[in-house]
Formats: structure tokens, C-alpha cells, sequence
């Protein structure tokens, strides 16, 4: 029997989720999903908390990180430590690798997420250790993004995959594969031949998560952060006015 498995999610572990255990486990219920990967920005504390409550319901939760590098995002999937942020591509590649993960390219085009983005002449240095290229993210805004990532994958042949990037709950059990097992010792096999599913970006899910970005920020006392953010989307806006 096929199994769901949902790639790319963050939680409350995440700076700008609002995913917390409640919701999640209600939508992998109700969504049918066998496993998740969890990929928290930074951080793998909160897939190893989640991978312990819901072994309990029966859901499988694989380890992943998105790590920040010095060129733009990158994830490593079924990780045992966290990965520092801010490495360059390749030191980032290899901490990956020495962990016995597998290297994931998040949106390799979104002209939404410049930063976050990894760079395409930072790609070229690491493709050979490239094993997934996301070739349609749940956060697409356009589905022009989601037929540039495809190319990129297409061009450097590599497993395109299909990543839900949820921080909400009501993402998740939209963007999906279908596997026969997600095994990490036949992960890459399987992935490739598996059936994806895709619906388009549930826009106000970007508005949520910089209101959650917000209120963590004011939680932490973290003002000057926030004063920091606000000034720069101000400065877009009257840039776009101008204009």
C-alpha cells in the first residue's frame, strides 16, 4: 500500500510557523499522511520532540533541517545534529554528508525569497553532492516559479521533488508524494519514481507567518529585530510607489 509522505514542514520550532503538535497531528489524521519531514530553520530540536510524540500515533517523522548558509538555503534530510548556520555552501554540503543525510535544494527560484534562495553559481560548486532539487514548493506564489524549478532540476539532472514548505496547518496534506517506503537506505530510489500531488500557494499563509515572525520577536523582546523588518518593508513599498 502506498504511503503519504509530506516534505518540507516547519513548526513552532521555526521563527515564522505557527505549526504547533495540536494542529499537526489532527491534519496528518485527517490528511492521511503516513510521514513528515520535518524541517525547521536552524534547528532539528523540534523534529526530534515531534519524531517522540507522534511515534506514539503511529506517524513517522523524518529529521531535516533548513540550514541558512552563506549563499542561501539549503536542507538536510534524516540529520542526527544540528548544523550551524552561516557556513558556506560546501562546508554545509559536507556536514550533511558526514551525518550520512541527503542534500535537498529548497525554491531554487522564487524572485519572492532573493535571501533565501541559494545562488546558481553557489549550486554549480555543490551539484555533484546535490541528491533532491525541489521542482514545486507549496509556497509558490506563481506557478511560473514552480516551471523555472523544474528546469533547474531538469538541468542538472536531479530527483526533482515536491516540497509542502507548510508552516500552517492548513498547508499541510496539500503538496504530497506517494511512496512505496521512505526508507533512508532506498529513499533516493523511491523518490524517483513516486506519484506528486500539487495545489496552488494558499497566499494569506505568507501574511500569517510574518505575524507569527512578529509576535515571537515581541515575546523575545527582540525590538530593535523588529524595528529592523519593518523599516526594510517600508522601504520596499515607497520604492514601489515611486516607481
Amino acid at each position: 500500500m502506498k504511503k503519504k509522505l509530506e516534505l518540507h514542514v516547519h513548526t513552532t520550532y521555526s521563527k515564522d510557523s505557527i505549526l504547533t503538535f495540536p494542529f499537526l497531528l489532527l491534519m496528518c489524521k485527517i490528511k492521511g499522511i503516513n510521514c513528515i519531514v520535518i524541517t525547521d530553520h536552524n534547528e532539528i530540536s523540534g523534529a526530534e520532540y515531534y519524531r517522540k510524540k507522534l511515534k506514539k500515533h503511529k506517524i513517522d517523522v523524518i529529521v531535516g533541517e533548513e540550514i541558512f548558509t552563506s549563499k542561501g538555503e539549503i536542507i538536510g534530510l534524516f540529520l542526527k545534529e544540528k548544523i550551524e548556520p552561516m557556513l558556506s555552501p560546501k562546508e554545509t554540503v559536507n556536514a550533511i554528508k558526514n551525518q550520512g543525510g541527503y542534500v535537498y535544494i529548497p525554491h531554487p527560484f522564487d524572485t519572492q525569497r532573493k535571501k533565501s534562495v541559494l545562488k546558481d553559481s553557489a549550486l554549480q560548486k555543490i551539484i555533484d553532492d546535490v541528491d533532491f532539487i525541489e521542482c514545486h514548493n507549496g509556497r509558490n506564489v506563481s506557478l511560473s516559479f514552480s516551471k523555472k524549478q523544474k528546469e533547474i532540476a531538469k538541468k542538472y539532472d536531479k530527483i526533482g521533488v515536491v516540497g509542502s514548505d507548510a508552516h500552517t496547518f492548513y498547508e499541510l496534506g496539500r503538496n504530497y508524494c506517494l511512496v512505496n517506503s521512505y526508507c533512508k537506505e532506498i529513499f533516493k530510489e523511491e523518490i524517483s519514481k513516486a506519484t506528486f500531488f500539487t495545489k496552488k500557494c494558499i497566499k494569506a499563509a505568507h501574511f500569517n507567518t510574518k505575524i507569527a515572525r512578529a509576535i515571537k520577536l515581541i515575546k523575545r523582546g527582540e525590538w530593535n529585530e523588529l524595528y529592523r523588518i519593518i523599516k526594510r518593508k517600508f522601504k520596499k513599498r515607497s520604492k514601489k510607489i515611486v516607481r
